[in-house]
């Protein structure tokens, strides 16, 4: 996190520190012009024509470094084919003419001193009152003094960049360290979950990262329960298939003679109750890893389509009604099993009727199927959920699809009731599934 702290840090303070050394230095060098410009300005609104036509000063000019022989601020008025009148500061010597330019409104450039000293130097061409000929202006100051303040300029700019950068890669230095630091808490608190030391993530944390501790621990509780029913379906399967198989050995040991006919009937039994722990083991795997969304209504009409046309011979009528757009908040195959199981019970048992309602509640999605058949009595409405239970055993089936129903909805946080049909006589099932957001 550092590395990449500096890896923007530094490029940043580069590039703004050759912005901010180019602004600045522009800015030092334009003021020092325009001092020059000023100056030049003065002499020419101070100049003015000697009874012989030459260039002199009505007044000096305040700076008194103009008087100070070699002081590093001159002053020159040159015309030409006549000697120029300069400041005492010159003395005996004088500044270049540059008499190409064309300076009316100020003309700068860099050169060198007598003492070979860099100058910066201002020119102005102007025509003063009762003159017909052009006067040359100039202005001149050695810029040593403006190449220090450059140079201090860059020297503090850079220094306080440098403790700037460093200020920053600190901070990112102890925000890592100590910022994380919650992170780090998460992270040891977790491998002592992972060792069987603990089973949850204790202790008090940031707001920032509390949210999320929270989640982490709910994970952890939702995960124990999956372990937690894993080992007890494994016990129920393990209990369950005892008994046919103490049947079978029984009977192999006693040699019945109707041996055969057992070993099919037992197998069947176990074979019910494994299918029955796959299809609840299916469900709760899908209902853990998956985040799908599937569309009631489609899957009622292909389901109803699927069963009238099984059915047929018994002249079945599947109708749906209801609410188009429900979604469930889980796998589609989960929810053909369930509303399957649901059709087919109502299409087997019932008349020939069967009518399937869809309706939204806040946050659940209700499908009624009802059928036209003689029903069930209460009191044996809640065996049908048992594993094998049939009242009816002279037609086809498991015993499974109920029970299946009711733990695969149970998986999802939704519930499976049966009560009589107003409408149509028969079984009326409820099934309450959440819905999609």
């Amino acid at each position: 996190m550092i590395a990449l702290a500096a890896a923007w840090i530094v490029p940043l303070l580069v590039v703004g520190g050759f912005t901010l050394d180019d602004v600045l230095a522009s800015a030092i060098r334009r003021n020092f012009d325009d001092q020059l410009n000023y100056a030049a300005t003065a002499l020419i609104a101070t100049a003015e024509i000697g009874p012989n036509g030459e260039a002199r000063s009505s007044r000096p000019l305040s700076d008194q470094r103009f008087l100070e022989p070699y002081s590093g601020l001159y002053w020159q008025v040159s015309v030409a084919g006549a000697e120029p009148f300069r400041s005492r500061s010159l003395w005996d010597r004088a500044l270049p003419w540059k008499a190409e330019q064309n300076c009316s409104a100020g003309c700068f450039y860099d050169t060198t001193t007598f003492h070979d000293e860099p100058l910066r130097v201002v020119e102005r061409d102007a025509v003063l009152p009762g003159a017909k000929t052009l006067f040359h202006f100039q202005v001149a100051q050695v810029s040593r003094d403006l190449d220090r303040q450059v140079a201090v300029l860059r020297a503090t700019l850079w220094w306080s960049l440098g403790l700037l950068g460093l200020g920053l890669l600190v901070l990112a230095a102890l925000q890592s360290t100590y910022g994380l630091w919650p992170l780090r808490r998460v992270s040891r608190a977790i491998a002592t979950i992972r060792s069987g030391a603990a089973t949850r993530v204790t202790g008090a944390f940031p707001p920032e990262i509390g949210p999320m501790v929270v989640e982490l621990n709910e994970l952890l509780d939702d995960n124990a329960a999956q372990a937690e029913a894993a080992r007890l379906h494994a016990g129920n399967l393990a209990h369950a298939l005892k008994t046919p198989m103490s049947v079978l050995v029984g009977a192999a040991h006693a040699g019945a003679a109707d041996l055969a006919a057992l070993v099919v009937s037992q197998t069947a039994i176990m074979q019910r109750h494994v299918d029955h722990q796959l299809a609840r083991a299916r469900a709760a795997g899908r209902r853990t890893a998956s985040t799908a969304r599937a569309e009631l209504w489609p899957a009622l009409e292909g389901l109803a389509r699927t069963l009238t046309r099984l059915h047929a011979a018994r002249d079945v009528v599947i109708d749906i009604d209801g609410v188009r757009d429900a979604v469930f908040r889980g796998e589609r195959q989960d929810l053909e099993e369930m509303l399957g199981n649901l059709l087919d019970n109502a299409a087997v048992h019932g008349g020939g009727r069967v009518f399937a309602t869809v309706a939204r509640a806040p946050g659940v999605i209700v499908v009624t199927i009802e059928d036209d058949g003689p029903g069930i009595p209460a009191a044996h409405r809640d065996t049908l959920f048992e594993r094998g239970a049939r009242l009816d055993t002279g037609k086809p089936g498991t015993g499974l699809g109920l029970a299946i129903v009711r733990d695969v909805a149970e998986i999802y946080g939704g519930s499976v009731t049966l009560s009589e049909s107003d409408d149509l006589g028969g079984l009326m099932a409820t099934l309450t599934l959440p819905a999609a957001g």
